[in-house]
């Protein structure tokens, strides 16, 4: 059993359900907020809002959904799991279906393809690390999420061999991609084209996937006008996130130099073998040579890296495990080449830093966990089923006074046009804080509405995630974005905007610390706040009221 893909594979299933029915308590990690953005999108589904078309958001529509469906089957999962695994019904079942068709000519490639998968996709764990301190990732979910749909792809493109079993995947991967993240479908794109000039994919078969998603995409039209709405969302993505390439692959590259830098040198290396083997001379020849390791591996590194230009926090690099596994076999058995063992180091030296990142970082949040200590946080429900160390826990208690009884230094750093930290979203303690400024508003609420018996109808919060509305069950309001990113994802008013914030009765003010991106916000929304009451709610907190 323990040889068996498909065993490994229904193993895993039963722990990701087992993670999702316990109660667990996670270590806190660095812009965990991001999950707030999950939830806010679950509630506005559970509530009949359809992502794109009821509210703009930064991503495809297909995660929330996914996600939304687990809260209903797992309703008290931790929310950085349940999100982290939101796509593996389809992913699972995927790979599943390789594994089989893999199996059927070496049961040892198979599962060489199956255990990494499951080892990237077990935490929510990303493999460049913003903070020092050991923490799970409660952000970059969908890049993680598209990083893993490259590897199902590449490894159907390389492994696939039934024509129709590899339409049907490449369609169901690249539907999978286009609606979890434009750019992942973009990278997956110029993978399939790849296949296409260097025949390993019919350039029939291409087109068929293609309609085939393309028909899907026609549907969806039909029945929700969601994928129309999904491009228009594209477009003002585009228009909000402009600049040069150039810059992004040369962060890219030195971020995860430690696989960039390998794999030239192995890229390298294999030209030179391909030169001196001698070079085709027929376009037969050239087309072979491109759907040789040489040139799948040149393919794959340049589509992953263009995905990653777009990426904070991600799964760098993982898809090249299935380019590299046949180049790995085919080497080993060249027992006269002298350039055998410079081929199998460099191919290590490319795979093994990530897996050991992944593993490390892992483990490091997971023995950090039991010194770890929770938040007192009552009301925010699975979110607040954090921990972190007690020093931290601590510290973040007296930086949420600091900051309501400090403020003048705050409103000058606004003025200055900077924050309080370079790093701020991405320290541990300030994220820490941030839960207990949520508990502080939860808590004040909840003594304004017993106080003047009136239960507030909804609220929306000038901060980059609102979770009031999911925490205390009321209704967000429509066409309003989630997460508000003003340097990345904040488009222009929408009709109807402004109308649906002012039937909202309350909109709230967070200020430990005031920063330029909520005063930012608040600037952009100013508009609703003509003619509200101005109410001091908490030390940390300022409502507008509808009266």
């Amino acid at each position: 059993m323990a040889g068996s893909p498909l065993a490994w594979i229904a193993a895993f299933a039963l722990a990701v359900v087992a993670g999702l029915i316990l109660p667990l308590r996670l270590p806190l990690g660095p812009n965990a907020w991001d999950t707030v953005v999950y939830l806010d999108a679950i509630q506005r589904i559970e509530l009949g809002q359809v992502p794109t078309i009821d509210f703009f958001a930064p991503i495809g529509p297909l995660g929330f959904y996914l996600a939304a469906a687990l809260d209903i089957t797992f309703p008290n999962a931790q929310p950085m799991l349940l999100i982290n695994w939101a796509l593996l019904p389809i992913m699972l079942p995927v790979l599943a279906l390789i594994a089989g068709e893999v199996s059927r000519r070496s049961r040892q490639q198979a599962l060489a393809l199956v255990l990494p998968f499951l080892l990237f996709a077990t935490f929510p764990i990303n493999l460049h690390a913003l903070y020092p301190a050991p923490g799970f990732d409660g952000y970059g979910f969908y890049n993680r999420h598209v990083a893993l749909l490259l590897y199902l792809l590449i490894a159907t493109l390389i492994f696939a061999e039934r024509r129709g079993f590899r339409i049907a995947l490449v369609a169901v991967l690249m539907l999978t991609l286009f609606l979890t993240k434009i750019t992942g479908a973009v990278s997956g794109t110029l993978l399939v084209g790849y296949a296409t000039l260097s025949g390993r994919m019919r350039f029939r078969d291409a087109v068929t996937a293609a309609a085939l998603v393309i028909l899907a995409l026609a549907v969806l039209e039909l029945a929700t006008g969601l994928s129309s709405a999904y491009l228009v969302d594209i477009l003002t993505l585009l228009g909000l996130n402009t600049g040069t390439l150039l810059p992004r692959f040369l962060t890219v590259a030195s971020v995860k130099f430690n696989v960039i830098g390998p794999s030239l040198i192995l890229l390298a290396t294999l030209a030179y073998a391909a030169w001196r083997d001698g070079l085709p001379a027929t376009l037969a020849g050239w087309r072979a040579l491109a759907d040789a390791p040489v040139g799948w591996f040149a393919a794959g590194l340049f589509a992953l890296a263009l995905f990653e230009t777009q990426n904070t926090g991600s799964l760098e690099f993982i898809g090249l495990w299935p380019i590299l596994l046949p180049l790995l076999v085919d080497w080993w058995q060249r027992r006269d080449d002298r350039l055998r063992p410079v081929v199998l180091v460099l191919t290590l030296a490319v795979a093994l830093p990530s897996a050991v990142i992944c593993i490390e970082r892992s483990m490091r949040a997971v023995m950090s966990a039991p010194t770890y200590t929770g938040l007192d946080v009552p009301d925010l429900g699975p979110l607040g089923r954090i921990s972190v160390k007690p020093e931290v826990a601590a510290r973040a208690a007296a930086m949420l006074d600091h900051y309501a009884t400090e403020p003048d230094g705050y409103r000058d750093l606004i003025g200055r046009g900077i924050l309080p930290s370079y790093i701020l979203y991405s320290e541990i303690d300030y994220q820490a804080t941030w839960m207990l400024e949520i508990q502080q508003a939860i808590t004040a609420i909840k003594a304004w509405e017993s106080a003047n018996k009136r239960e507030l109808n909804g609220f929306f919060t000038f901060d980059f995630v609102d979770p009031l509305n999911v925490l205390l069950q009321r209704s967000p309001p429509r066409v309003v974005p989630v997460g508000v990113d003003p340097s990345r994802s904040v488009p222009a008013l929408q009709p109807g905007t402004i109308e649906a914030l002012r039937q909202t009765d309350a909109m709230l003010m967070p200020k430990c610390p005031v920063t330029t991106a909520r005063e930012d916000i608040r600037q952009h929304f100013a508009a609703a706040l003509e003619g509200r009451e101005r109410i001091a709610l908490a030390p940390c907190w300022d409502m507008y009221l509808r009266k």
